[in-house]
């Protein structure tokens, strides 16, 4: 179950022949984020667990789920934008139906990113998850 922006990324990722291409692809997604204001950059929005600093800001309301977020890496701002596209405008209740490890296994990050960005890319979406389990 993905939405159509994370079948965009996909395709995107199968014409890219090689990993630095798709690394500078991820990191161009995360430039294209809106950044985010100072004043969210709180404690109760920083995501624990990642090396770098990571916020996300989650809306539920009207039963959609949407976030924004921003982290002081660009790579990392980058899977935010990838995760963006994958459960943004999600209805709240299918967020736990997204199955976050096989769609991110599909742009083979799991191969390609260091343990402590792994770590930080799950700390996200359990972030991601129990917001929504929680609304």
């Amino acid at each position: 179950m993905a939405t159509a922006a994370f079948e965009e990324i996909v395709e995107d990722f199968e014409f890219l022949d090689d990993w630095e291409d798709r690394y500078r692809h991820v990191i161009d997604l995360g430039k294209a984020m809106e950044p985010l204001e100072d004043a969210f950059k709180v404690p109760a929005t920083k995501v624990d667990g990642c090396a770098s600093q990571v916020w996300l800001v989650p809306n539920t309301d009207g039963g959609t789920f949407t976030f924004r977020g921003d982290s002081d890496a660009m790579i990392v701002r980058g899977l935010i934008a990838v995760l963006n596209a994958l459960y943004d405008g999600v209805a709240v209740g299918d967020v736990a139906e997204v199955d976050a490890t096989a769609e991110l296994g599909r742009l083979g990050l799991n191969d390609h990113l260091s343990a402590q960005r792994s770590n930080g890319l799950r700390a996200m979406v359990e972030r991601i998850r129990s917001t929504a389990a929680t609304a």
